[in-house]
């Protein structure tokens, strides 16, 4: 009987029998079907828009290639090999192999993005009291200023994981985030330094009613690297006046209005979204107001209008409220977004900034997305705050310790698209994940779907009477 070597494989080495090299082949499926992800519609002028909420593509097509374009994506699909347009369709995503289940390849993406940890986004109220009352406010304003000892948690907490960090969002809340401007001044400079030292991309924005917003100010947040703002303005100053009147009953318009002015004179890169809340009330007199602002702002493509039908968001005011219904909003909505356009002032209707995979999923969603209170408690949703107990999912500490409930965390972060089937066969899924609202989940057990699928061709046709005329007008990411 022959020895064996036990430290050695027969297979191996200068004795092992010659055999080929076998590369299996790959043979993709031969058949190629649109994506279930398409949506689709065609504009006055004949020109076809297309968008995949799974890859965030959008192309539009002139009307004379429209036919050919919706023959290449009929439902019988296409047999190989594909030519050179279906080949682009392919690549844009419009197109997949029958083989792909294209809501597992979903699924796949979301978990990349959804659990990576090199990103930090921090919702801060720098102050949770605010110097207006506006008439549809739902916060209680139980708290000043953020504490010391918070904000020495904050600063700890960031240095401890900046090593590990590609990217660090800060979103400045109230209250009124400028009423707190002692803890602006402290943690605004603290982020931007932090970026440039350890080579973290740092963004800061600010949710401000504008009216503590003055040049100085504006200034300093500028070269704080915080250069993205939403002003709300609510029509002429009799209208803003009655609804988002001072802490005191003073006026507030035109206090905002030369604020917006000063900044609308800097020479500075920022963007300014101005928010436009509408109701039965005040509609009437939206052309004067658009027309008003294209005079000051017309010119100026830092500054975008947004158009946000008044709710009942829980305030003590809500029975009151001179809500739209669904028409009068639909079509107060359309009219708006016309006479901005004829003013030459941009609108943020369409959907070229939600067309991004995850965009329209509520950041309370995101297991990276803390929203810091003033006392340090650590909550998910900016509407309930810590009057409902299911959103207080911790605290921080002021050497920078994170104390997580992660049995309440687990209900905001879970994928809330599973197991519900609405939101599985839905072909915008990929851009709202199913969690538009997760708060209307845990606290009503209702789906709440995005803004975007109630006006989704509405949203199109204003992306596509921006486009270029060309043959292929693209954007968003291929």
């Amino acid at each position: 009987m022959p020895t064996l070597d036990m430290r050695q494989s027969p297979l191996d080495g200068p004795r092992a029998p010659a055999a080929p090299l076998v590369q299996l082949a790959y043979r993709p499926s031969g058949r190629w079907m649109p994506s279930r992800f398409n949506a689709r519609t065609v504009g006055d002028d004949g020109r076809l828009i297309l968008w995949n909420t799974l890859t965030g593509a959008i192309n539009v097509y002139e009307a004379e290639h429209r036919e050919a374009v919706l023959d290449l994506l009929s439902v019988d699909g296409l047999a190989a090999p594909l030519g050179r347009a279906a080949e682009y369709l392919e690549r844009r995503g419009y197109l997949v192999r029958a083989d792909v289940d294209e809501l597992d390849l979903f699924r796949f993406r979301r978990a990349q993005d959804q659990w990576r940890t090199d990103t930090l986004q921090l919702v801060l109220m720098a102050s949770e009291d605010c110097n207006f009352r506006c008439v549809y406010c739902y916060e209680k304003f139980k708290h000043g200023t953020m504490l010391p000892e918070v904000r020495q948690g904050i600063r700890a907490m960031a240095e401890q994981r900046a090593a590990s960090l590609k990217e660090i969002g800060i979103m400045w809340f109230g209250g009124e985030p400028l009423y707190g401007w002692e803890a602006v001044e402290e943690l605004a400079p603290f982020f931007a330094e932090l970026g440039r030292r350890e080579g973290i991309a740092v963004w800061q924005n600010m949710t401000t009613n504008g009216y503590l917003l003055d040049d100085e100010r504006a200034g300093k947040l500028l070269s704080w690297g915080c250069r993205s703002f939403q002003v709300t303005v609510d029509g002429l100053p009799e209208e803003h006046d009655r609804k988002r009147v001072g802490r005191d009953g003073s006026p507030t318009c035109e206090v905002i209005l030369d604020n917006l002015r000063a900044l609308h004179r800097r020479s500075e890169e920022f963007r300014v979204n101005l928010r436009v809340n509408f109701d039965h009330e005040n509609l009437p007199r939206m052309g004067a107001f658009i027309e008003s602002l294209s005079e000051d702002f017309g010119s100026d493509p830092r500054f975008k209008l947004g158009f946000h039908a008044v709710g009942r968001w829980g305030g003590p005011n809500d029975a009151q409220l001179a809500v739209c219904g669904v028409r009068e909003e639909r079509d107060g909505l359309r009219g708006m977004r016309a006479e901005a356009r004829e003013a030459d002032l941009r609108d943020d209707g369409g959907i070229e900034r939600v067309s991004r995979p995850g965009s329209q999923a509520c950041y309370a969603a995101r297991p990276y997305n803390f929203v810091v209170s003033a006392t340090g408690k650590l909550m998910k949703c900016t509407v309930a705050l810590d009057e409902m107990e299911e959103n207080v999912v911790g605290q921080i500490h002021p050497d920078g310790t994170m104390e997580i409930d992660q049995a309440r965390l687990s209900r905001w972060v879970r994928p809330h698209f599973e197991g519900d089937s609405m939101c599985q066969s839905c072909h915008l899924l990929p851009a709202c994940e199913g969690a538009a609202c997760p708060l209307s989940r845990l606290r009503e057990g209702y789906r709440t779907c995005s803004p975007t699928k109630g006006k989704l061709k509405m949203d199109m046709r204003a992306t596509l009477a921006r486009a270029p005329r060309a043959e292929h007008a693209c954007a968003g990411a291929g």
